[in-house]
């Protein structure tokens, strides 16, 4: 019988996850899994063959978990990944915040047992749809943001929501946001924090220039078109990641979509508990 196979990705630091891996590697070796490394991260660790190994193992035919060491950005790659499949991703928190991670770095040796004895909770995470952009047509777990781009003038946007025009200043950006990434870029906006479950998204300004600017939450069916009003193009990124730009004149939408990616999460894992202890108490 062929060993229980797991992806596993990483982020951009390999010296940063190098004792992760040798735990990672002793505790699957005991419990009879065979690791995935593609040709990226077999590369990028300068990995060998060995029992319960595999490099340079770009298909995931028969992958069963995802296994992310790493942060924020390297467990929405994985969801990206995996989008559409029954793959769930479970992350062991490497990276800066981790709000998305199902453990810590010091417990890489528990996330391995509890992932092979399947003690983890599935949750359906909701994605936009994004099209129009130059960057064609791509998926976003945590949000989609438009960025005047530096040294240029302040950018002028606006958006409709079933065809309404809704708001439009002069700013610095746009974000639309899931429910996961309302605590990203959009909290920082101050827009509000979606909890997960809720079905919906919300848009909020970067900077904007003017008094009555608000962030506003929008209803899962609504379709959301971003139309840039500036002279000069602006920027596109979805999760963090530049992808292409807008240009002058141009237009972009992005649509809800269910069960766009799977994340597993330690059994009765609280959403407003790992709010408080990643961004600490919303009021004193």
């Amino acid at each position: 019988m062929s060993p229980r196979a797991f992806r596993v990705l990483t982020h951009g630091r390999p010296s940063e996850v190098a004792e992760g891996l040798e735990r990672l590697g002793r505790a699957a070796g005991e419990l009879d899994i065979e690791l995935r490394f593609d040709h990226e991260e077999t590369r990028k660790h300068g990995l060998t063959a060995r029992p319960g190994v595999a490099v340079d193992a770009d298909g995931d035919d028969g992958v069963e978990l995802a296994f992310v060491l790493g942060g924020d950005g390297t467990i929405l790659r994985a969801l990206r990944r995996f989008s559409g499949t029954e793959v769930a991703v479970l992350a062991v928190n490497f990276g800066e915040v981790g709000f998305l991670a199902t453990l810590e770095a010091d417990r890489v040796e528990e996330a391995v047992r509890r992932a092979c004895a399947g003690d983890f909770e599935l949750m359906r995470l909701p994605g936009l749809l994004v099209e129009g952009a130059q960057a064609g047509r791509d998926l976003a777990l945590n949000d989609v943001s438009f960025h005047r781009r530096a040294g240029k003038r302040v950018a002028e946007l606006s958006y409709s929501l079933d065809e309404t025009e809704v708001g439009s200043v002069r700013c610095d950006g746009l974000v639309v946001s899931t429910p996961a990434g309302s605590t990203g870029y959009n909290l920082a906006n101050g827009g509000p924090v979606l909890a997960w479950g809720v079905e919906g998204f919300v848009v909020s300004f970067i900077a904007p220039h003017a008094l009555t600017a608000r962030p506003l939450v929008a209803a899962p069916a609504d379709l959301v078109t971003v139309y840039n009003r500036s002279r000069c193009a602006v920027d596109v990124s979805l999760d963090g990641r530049l992808v292409g730009e807008l240009a002058p004149g141009g237009e972009s939408r992005a649509r809800f979509v269910h069960d766009a990616g799977l994340l597993a999460q330690l059994p009765g894992s609280s959403f407003y508990r790992r709010l408080r202890e990643k961004f600490g108490e919303l009021s004193r």
